[in-house]
């Protein structure tokens, strides 16, 4: 399901892709896996690509910042979401960050967890798949050539810093996990099944004070972003937000408890491969699915809320301590600076921190959407030819 004004686009054929990849990411697959499954799929598909290998952190993002786009059709990441996460940003630094934004960005599982990978492949109305599996799903979605928008959510924090993030923001036990199992990623995915057990092993507890702005029954959607001041080429405003210093609006709800084990603001569906975190989430739905645990959740609880999660039936669980709210914007002022902090996991210095979605700031790719028969687009070009060599389902 997308809301009404959803646009959808198809890829060129011939098409150009820039594929930005990260051959330390995950197991240290990634190079080699692109050349075995990604690169004959693309052979078939009609659809080149150039291969760009990140050196060091931020590299990628410099590239984006800096790079002539009009030479490429889509902008490939081969990696995990970190990846992305600097690609995001670097297109989000140009002065025609607007222009650069219509450029759709495909992601392909080859980092540890994979979560937009394993989102886009639900969207798909695939089965659960993982590793290979998962990424042939991605490669065929990026063949079949249609994309549409994505929604991105604006991070501002106290120390003046902005990040716009497609998956989500953390902050407890999951940052934990993701920071603390680092040193295990050449395990791939099973480095966070490894985090999850050290880290319920000594549980904390973390106070602070989290606010939000309901989303409301009936989200459907954010309104398109508006420029800073109107002004052609600023950023996005982010008009539901007041600075941290002052009060949040009276519209939004403050959590009267203080002690949390775990906040997470997610905007996908999946938080990993093998975790269904926000089963209601889409694309471009406007929304931010708010998590918080409580305080005072056992260590057996907690583990099956993550046992469940696999299912994507936690919520079913009617555990007291984990409450999900759909928003549009949420704060977290934490006490102290302990802990960390992540965006599309990535660590961040623990601090007050606000966010709000901007709806369909980006284009990405994703299977064809159930319309009715009038509706459907056209179909993609080599299509046929790709399920006569074995690649279409």
């Amino acid at each position: 399901f997308s809301p009404p004004g959803a646009s959808y686009g198809v890829l060129p054929r011939p098409c150009h892709a820039l594929v930005l990849l990260n051959p330390q990411s995950g197991a240290g697959r990634a190079l080699d896996d692109f050349h075995a499954v990604v690169q004959p799929m693309l052979a078939d598909a009609d659809i080149t690509p150039s291969i760009f290998i990140t050196e060091r952190p931020h590299h990628a993002q410099e590239k984006m910042r800096d790079e002539d786009l009009s030479q490429w059709d889509t902008l490939v990441v081969m990696s995990g979401d970190g990846l992305l996460h600097e690609v995001v940003n670097g297109l989000m630094e140009r002065p025609d960050w607007e222009e650069a934004m219509k450029k759709p960005l495909c992601i392909l599982p080859g980092g540890s967890g994979n979560a937009l990978a394993a989102s886009i492949n639900y969207y798909a109305g695939n089965d659960h798949v993982a590793k290979k599996k998962l990424l042939t799903n991605c490669t065929f979605i990026l063949c079949k050539g249609l994309h549409t928008q994505m929604d991105l959510v604006s991070l501002s924090t106290a120390s003046g810093k902005r990040f716009f993030s497609f998956l989500g923001f953390g902050w407890g036990f999951i940052a934990d996990v993701d920071i603390d199992s680092e040193k295990y990623r050449r395990l791939g995915n099973a480095r966070f099944t490894l985090g999850t057990l050290q880290c319920l092993a000594r549980l904390r507890v973390y106070q602070g004070r989290l606010s939000y702005l309901p989303a409301g029954p009936e989200h459907g959607g954010a309104p398109p972003a508006l420029p800073e001041g109107g002004t052609e080429g600023a950023l996005p405003a982010d008009s539901l937000l007041v600075p941290l210093g002052q009060p949040v609006p009276a519209s939004w709800a403050v959590v009267p408890e203080e002690e949390f084990v775990c906040v997470y603001a997610i905007y996908q569906s999946h938080l990993g491969t093998n975790l269904l975190m926000a089963p209601a989430a889409r694309l471009d739905d406007g929304c931010i699915h708010l998590f918080y645990v409580r305080a005072g959740i056992s260590r057996v609880a907690l583990l099956k809320v993550f046992l469940a999660m696999g299912r994507g039936t936690h919520l079913d669980l009617g555990c007291p301590h984990l409450h999900h709210v759909p928003v549009r914007a949420f704060r977290l002022e934490p006490r102290g600076s302990a802990g960390v902090m992540t965006v599309d996991g990535e660590a961040l210095a623990c601090e007050p921190v606000q966010g709000q979605v901007h709806g369909r700031l980006c284009r990405i790719p994703r299977a064809r959407p159930s319309l009715p028969p009038t509706q459907e687009p056209p179909p993609p070009p080599l299509a046929i030819a790709l399920r006569g060599r074995g690649h279409l389902a």
